[in-house]
């Protein structure tokens, strides 16, 4: 019979193949994904918490808990960056960054949109929830894949802050970056440091994956749908090829520090 490990890995691919594959879904899920992500988090946290034993060490040294915080962290961000944010506005990211981007182009055409609603899908579904599903199945034994879902939730709660600051105001997605994000990271990368000081080089990997990932994430944006230099599903593919490649890095078990990651049964 096939292990946990090797079932759990078999329903992550089969869960994304039916997110992505063109089954009929797809228009629904391009608009309505983000709601979809809200109403599973407290199911995420239930069926968690049902299933798991009383733990013995603290939070921030639960690797799996960890990766679940994570998970359920960022669709809370994602409620407010993509569904309503503290303005009350409904789905003010896509026209936010749009005019963002136009404005750095200096586009005379304001029609063309570089962000489309189905790249703002496979961004968050694949840089998102298929790295923090990975980082869920992965855990407690390999550490980087939740690494680097730490690191993507740092990159991109500084990200929220510094356009704050460099506007002068509010963006979606602000408040749980300042309030969610921050704390939770930081709070994680200084258990595992402070457990482990030699995990500092998977700590400083996975800020730089996270960083690389905004950077494919913008730049192979424009290439695909301003520059016109690749297809947007090449860019897709990219995205999701980026997301799986910590599940291969740092998989050796001496790499894995003895307190973080004992989750005592899970």
């Amino acid at each position: 019979m096939m292990d946990n490990s090797k079932l759990a890995f078999a329903a992550i691919i089969l869960l994304f193949l039916m997110l992505w594959a063109p089954l009929g879904q797809y228009p629904f899920l391009i608009e309505h994904w983000m709601k979809i992500g809200t109403y599973a988090a407290p199911f995420i946290l239930l069926m968690f918490f049902a299933s798991r034993p009383k733990p013995t060490v603290s939070v921030f040294s639960d690797v799996k808990l960890m990766a679940v915080l994570f998970l359920v962290a960022y669709m809370t961000h994602q409620f407010e960056e993509h569904w309503i944010d503290l303005l009350g506005q409904q789905y003010a990211f896509y026209g936010d960054v749009n005019q963002l981007l136009l404005g750095v182009l200096d586009a005379p055409d304001q029609t063309i949109k570089p962000l489309t609603p189905e790249a703002i899908f496979i961004i968050n579904t694949s840089l998102v929830w298929l790295i923090g599903a990975i980082a869920i199945w992965r855990s407690p034994e390999h550490l980087f894949p939740s690494l680097t879902m730490t690191g993507i939730t740092l990159v991109n709660g500084m990200s929220h802050i510094a356009l704050g600051i460099a506007k002068q105001s509010y963006n979606p997605g602000l408040l749980t970056a300042v309030v969610i994000f921050l704390p939770l990271a930081i709070a994680f990368y200084r258990t595992v440091l402070t457990t482990n000081p030699a995990i500092k080089v998977q700590v400083i990997a996975s800020i730089a994956w996270a960083i690389l990932a905004h950077l494919i994430m913008v730049v192979g944006l424009l290439a695909a749908n301003w520059f016109e230099l690749i297809p947007e599903t090449a860019y897709f593919a990219l995205l999701i090829i980026w997301s799986v490649i910590p599940a291969v890095l740092f998989t050796v078990p001496n790499d894995i520090p003895q307190v973080v990651g004992a989750t005592h049964g899970n």
